[in-house]
């Protein structure tokens, strides 16, 4: 092949990626491109998020792409405009004979890269695509009958017992960068100000940006993780990776984590094997939205849209402002509001109160976390709320709610947490600060944190809620 061309989407790095190392082996001149795409910026900017984190990620980690293949010898196209028209000008631009890619699994995406395949065709070109997200896609784990799992922890068995190292084995993009080659005239990267957008400060926020900083974020991580197992629940505690915005872009590898994961398990530490069954969730809600892209926006269990929710304005705009009352759900609501990220188990229970205790459909939860969060990934997203609402594949029972106070007690106990984003319950108690409104008045007093003055009342009853959920519910009992 003389030329071809490598289009970034969600990889956004130079080290251990599947595509660019295909196409530098097959071509003997390969440039690299990425679009900043009208059809997915366009709307945010509709919707008025003009200061949108995520873009501002994307823009940083762009520009380190960029200098990282100039150094290389090779250089990055950046484009603005939509993607499956750009790339197709691009590849005829440049005359290449293949644009080479990675695989993405959202229904909108396949429905873009079969429109890009197809004018590629049309022109005698080729849009070659390869697995890189993730450990297994697709097909690569099945039942014995050939299907598609639909229950975690078979899925999870199954993948152990067809992971072998080959798998997590990187790609050595370093050997073959020779070939990258400079188009005769690159223009400049389009400013986020260009782009339509503005800066959010994410240095202020400490999230850091690029394939350097996920590998920062990686190392940090590294020495946490045979405490992963024990720290990971408590949203005071530094427990998490916090790497799940650099697995959304790409700008860490799957393999990497999981390669260091399967090292640590070896040596014994039950974190890296607790974390590793948070990355094959990755790939299960991935093969679940790839076989069954009408979870995207219905139940994935049919029988779960008889379901009738209730339409309460003024309630879902209460959780969205986090002043339901409940101090966990709105310390959590305010993480995410605040800072576009927000704890995994806090997660579970801000979407199970907005489900089960507000009576709210999971859609719109599912919607306002999708424009909110820096990590927002479809498969992972919807996979989550759908769990919570009891609507997805091995989901919640809907008789299991959650109890936002026995929650707060369990995994914030000091109440660090909600005090640090609700800093008018810092002279609560511990044991106060989690149910305020059944403090007495004078103590309320004492601690400047009125219930119904500084602090909302409950906006529902919790027993009472539940009671009304098991009803509501009742239409899926067989």
């Amino acid at each position: 092949m003389d030329a071809a061309l490598v289009w970034f989407r969600r990889d956004l790095r130079v080290h251990d990626h599947a595509a660019l190392y295909r196409a530098l082996r097959a071509a003997r001149r390969v440039y690299c491109a990425f679009v900043f795409d009208r059809s997915i910026l366009d709307p945010l900017l509709a919707e008025g998020l003009a200061a949108d984190r995520r873009v501002e990620f994307i823009h940083d980690a762009v520009v380190e792409l960029a200098q990282a293949l100039r150094d290389r010898g090779g250089d990055l196209v950046v484009r603005h405009g939509v993607a499956a028209d750009e790339i197709v000008r691009l590849a005829h631009a440049l005359r290449v004979d293949a644009v080479f890619a990675n695989h993405d699994y959202e229904p909108d995406a396949t429905a873009r890269d079969e429109k890009v395949a197809h004018a590629l065709a049309a022109a005698g070109r080729r849009l070659l695509t390869f697995k890189d997200q993730v450990i297994f896609e697709k097909d690569e784990v099945c039942t014995q009958a050939g299907r598609p799992f639909s229950v975690f922890t078979p899925y999870k068995n199954a993948w152990l017992k067809r992971f072998e190292p080959f798998f997590a084995k990187p790609y050595p993009v370093e050997r073959h960068v020779a070939t990258l080659a400079r188009p005769a005239e690159v223009d400049s990267i389009p400013s986020l100000e260009q782009l339509g957008f503005r800066t959010t400060h994410l240095t202020d926020l400490h999230i850091a940006t690029g394939a350097a900083g996920g590998a920062r974020q990686f190392a940090d991580f590294k020495a946490r993780i045979d405490a992963y197992d024990r720290t990971r629940d408590f949203p005071a505690v530094k427990g998490p990776s916090y790497l799940s915005v650099h697995l959304r872009f790409g700008t860490v590898s799957v393999r990497e984590l999981v390669a260091f994961a399967q090292r640590r398990i070896a040596a014994g530490s039950p974190g890296a094997q607790v974390w590793l069954s948070e990355l094959i969730w990755r790939d299960f809600y991935q093969q679940i939205l790839c076989h069954h892209p009408h979870v995207a926006t219905c139940a994935f269990k049919p029988a779960y849209d008889r379901i009738v929710w209730d339409d309460d304005p003024e309630r879902f705009a209460a959780w969205c402002d986090g002043r339901t009352g409940y101090p966990l759900v709105d310390a959590a609501m305010a993480q995410i509001n605040q800072i576009g990220y927000m704890h995994n188990r806090l997660r579970m229970v801000v979407a199970s109160f907005l489900t089960k205790d507000l009576g709210i459909d999971w859609r719109r939860g599912e919607h306002y976390f999708a424009r909110h969060l820096n990590d927002y990934d479809l498969a992972a997203n919807n996979g989550g709320w759908q769990w919570a609402a009891s609507t997805g594949c091995d989901a919640q029972p809907y008789f299991r709610i959650f109890n936002p106070i026995t929650q707060s007690e369990r995994f914030d106990p000091d109440g660090a947490f909600i005090k640090h984003y609700l800093p008018q319950l810092a002279r609560l108690t511990a044991k106060e600060v989690h149910a305020p409104w059944l403090v007495c008045l004078k103590r309320q007093k004492e601690a400047g944190c009125v219930v119904g003055v500084d602090y909302p009342q409950p906006v529902v009853d919790h027993v009472r809620a539940r009671a009304k959920t098991l009803q509501r519910y009742a239409v899926v009992k067989p």
